[in-house]
């Protein structure tokens, strides 16, 4: 019956310093988060061009907008989904192609581990429940919304960092000082897995 709609959702996780990230993975990541949704949206964007509609979304993070240390590879991959939603809407500005981004903040999903939860906790991160995001996004696809942020204040600072980045480095300063020490436990705590 065609194609009406792609949700690029999938995603991988990484919550580590650079220097203790995994080649292999770090490259599994972005071809999951970033290359996937390219190559997906390259194959539909004919047919929706053909049929004279469609609508692609891009499921990001405020990650990706907001840059976390120990999260960078995340971060980036992110900010990837983020800069290609945008240069594709602008692409097919004149097409009855659609591009939403949609950018939640953390939520409670096993993409999260136990390090990373307790992190949250430690640091008082904001973590939405999976049913409230997913309605979030049904409502933003049904609106054909173009850009939409999840979570307060979180999409705050997402204007803020856009404006005064480092008046955002001030902000997270002492939240990166605690957020080092469990980066480098998950990072022993996949040592001792892969012995």
């Amino acid at each position: 019956g065609g194609v009406d709609i792609l949700v690029n959702l999938a995603g991988l996780m990484s919550f580590r310093a650079i220097e203790d990230e995994n080649p292999a993975f770090l490259q599994k990541l972005m071809q999951v988060n970033l290359i996937a949704p390219m190559l997906l949206s390259r194959l539909v964007v004919p047919h929706f061009l053909a049929q004279g509609s469609g609508h692609i979304v891009n499921v990001g993070s405020i990650f990706g907008s907001i840059n976390f240390a120990y999260f960078t590879a995340y971060s980036t991959s992110k900010a990837g989904v983020r800069g290609f939603s945008e240069a594709l809407r602008r692409e097919l500005a004149d097409s009855h192609i659609d591009v939403t981004y949609i950018a939640p903040r953390a939520v409670r999903t096993p993409l999260n581990t136990d390090v990373i939860m307790r992190m949250g906790e430690a640091t008082g991160m904001n973590m939405d429940e999976p049913e409230q995001v997913a309605a979030r996004i049904a409502a933003a696809i049904a609106r054909r919304d173009k850009d939409v942020y999840l979570g307060f204040p979180e999409k705050l600072f997402v204007r803020v960092n856009a404006v005064l980045p480092r008046l955002v480095d001030m902000a997270v300063a002492a939240q990166n000082r605690i957020t080092r020490g469990f980066a480098k436990a998950a990072a022993e705590s996949d040592k001792s897995k892969e012995k």
